[in-house]
This record gives C-alpha cells, structure tokens and sequence, in this order.
C-alpha cells in the first residue's frame, strides 16, 4: 500500500514577521499550491531524488537557471531531517516505532524562495506521510513545532513559526506568540477562524523578487536581541496590526482590514531596504486599488480585492512585470488532526 500525503503554501496575511519575536500572525493555507509525498514499505529505507535533486545539465546556462530557481539544494535534505526529527521525537516520547522500512519519494509545484513556503510545505507532508506508517499521532500544535525544529535544528534555516503552524492547522489562523506563552507550554496560542470570515484576496508572485528569510531575519535578530527599541515597537505594532486583524474578522468585518495589511507593509518599508522589484510590485497592485503587503520574505504579495474589475486590472498590470496573480484557495479542513 502507498501512502499519499500532502501539504499546501501558505500566505502571511498580517503580523509577519512578528512570529519569531513573540508576536501574533494571521496566516491562510493556499490550495492552488501543493507538495506530495508517497512512501511505501520496501526492504531498506531509500530516498528517491525528485526534479530539483537532479545534477545532470544540458549546459552552463541549464545549470545556472536551476540554481538561480532551486538554490544549491534539493528537497532529500530536507526528507532526511524530518525522519531523523520524526526518530527523536518518538525516542524523546517513549514512543517505539514498529520495525519496518520504506522509500519515501516527493514533488512539489510550490514556488520556491518567494515566501509562500516551499521548503516546509514538503517537511509537513513527508511528516504525515511517517505518522501514517508509524500509526504515531502527534498533535498539531506539536507538529508545528517539530517542523520548525527540523528547519532550524537539523538544517540551520532561520525560520518562524508561523508557516509550519499554518500548514499544520490549515485554514485560516490567529497565532499568539507570546513569550510567557511560548515558555510555559513550548508553543503559541492558535485560533481557527472561519475562512468565510475573509474578503477576497488575491496574491501574486514572481520566482525573480525573492529576497531570501534568511537576509531578511538575520539583522532583525540581532537587533531585536539586543533590544533595540525601534525593532521591538516594530514587532509590538505587527502584532498589534494582527489582533485588530482578528476581532474585524470575527465582528464579520473583514471588509475593513485592507488598510491593516498596507501598514504591515508600510512598516516594513521603513524599517528595511526593500528591493525595487518588490517595491515596485506593491506600488502597481495598489494603484490598481489593491491592498498589498508581503506574504512572507518578498517575491509574494497578498492583499485585498474588492471585485473582479480590480482583479483583472492587477492581472493586466502585473503580468507584464513577469508575475503569476492568483485567487488563493483556502481550506476549511485540514489533513492531520489531534
């Protein structure tokens, strides 16, 4: 028997990137966008190479395109962790796997380094895939946890919390990353809200504008660290964006928050150096009436879109800048439950 999981993209709607910083965040699964994992029993444990693990082209410019696309690595590395998390978690627990091997084999049509989360949408399915095998449940809460453990801990990825809580939950969904929180069970406090609750939104994305978490994270780390007083008003005014966010949507407001997601973006302009394309991008969906802020680390944007002339105007707009716009498919299920 193959076992089939997967897991999606996601969008930060508002409050990133207070989600490493003891914020609050609201983040959606997108459904346009999936990573599949299959694993199966087999005599040995075995990894197969996906596209993006190849290492065979046609040509310099072949390889340098890959590069530019895939980065200098693939998803088995990001597999291999997540079984050895997956083995120390359930030792950590008392929990003993049956003995028994399997290959494990992904895809993914995610698009990389623009902030939808690519990397942790294949962990999140190769997690489920094993839980299934293993007959292991791990609460959602945990699994978001673990995840991220996996990216920071096995692979030294800087990355927060709020991507692989989304993934795990799926949804739409307020986290409360609150520091006596966090220290006293480990993990946030996650509310599911009600998809419908959301006005239409759009994103758009170009695989060209990724600026890289890890330049962007990186800075703020040290700075809010050393408690720098302009990063940690910055991370209180994100999660402050984001708890407005929430009781609008909850009041049956969400027609409001637009202006919400502009000043998520508008502090973040402030604050750091945004890069032309990516500017560029939020300037030309907001002339088309459009909110726009980033889903995540640039390369992404999402925001409000009051109907469909505004939307095939931000199609008009920005395709010819070399971006895909999308309405984003959210789901009010999810794939692994407590």
């Amino acid at each position: 028997m193959i076992i089939r999981t997967q897991s999606h993209a996601r969008a930060g709607l508002v409050g990133n990137p207070s989600d490493g910083y003891f914020g609050k965040t609201i983040s959606f699964i997108v459904r346009n966008y999936t990573a599949n994992v299959e694993l199966w029993e087999t005599p040995e444990i075995e990894i197969l190479p996906a596209a993006r693990d190849h290492s065979v082209f046609q040509n310099m410019e072949a390889l340098r395109r890959d590069v530019a696309y895939f980065g200098y690595y693939g998803g088995i590395r990001l597999l291999k962790a997540t079984v050895k998390r997956f083995s120390d978690h359930c030792r950590e627990n008392g929990v003993t796997l049956a003995d028994r091997n399997f290959t494990l084999r992904y895809s993914s049509d995610v698009p990389p380094q623009v902030g939808m989360a690519g990397s942790s949408a294949i962990i999140t399915a190769a997690l489920r895939a094993l839980m299934a095998f293993y007959e292991v449940k791990i609460p959602r809460a945990i699994q978001a946890k673990l995840i991220l453990s996996v990216e920071n801990d096995e692979l030294n990825i800087p990355a927060g919390l709020q991507d692989r809580v989304i993934q795990a939950y799926e949804g739409v969904v307020f986290m409360n990353f609150d520091r006596e929180t966090m220290d006293r069970q480990g993990f946030g406090d996650y509310e599911e809200l009600d998809p419908a609750l959301l006005p239409p939104l759009y994103i758009a994305y170009s695989t060209r504008l990724s600026e890289g978490t890890e330049v962007f994270h990186n800075d703020i780390r040290s700075r809010f660290n050393r408690g720098e007083r302009e990063v940690v008003d910055a991370m209180q005014t994100w999660a402050g964006l984001a708890q407005r966010t929430r009781d609008l949507l909850v009041a049956g407001r969400g027609g409001e928050i637009g202006p919400l997601l502009d000043a998520n973006f508008d502090l973040r302009r402030k604050l750091y150096r945004v890069s032309d394309g990516n500017l560029r991008m939020v300037e030309t969906a907001r002339r088309c009436g459009a909110t726009a802020k980033f889903t995540g680390s640039g390369g992404a944007i999402v925001g409000t879109c009051d109907d469909e002339p505004m939307f095939r105007r931000l199609v008009e707009s920005l395709e010819p800048l070399g971006m895909k716009v999308i309405k984003p498919l959210i789901a009010a299920g999810r794939e692994a439950a407590d």
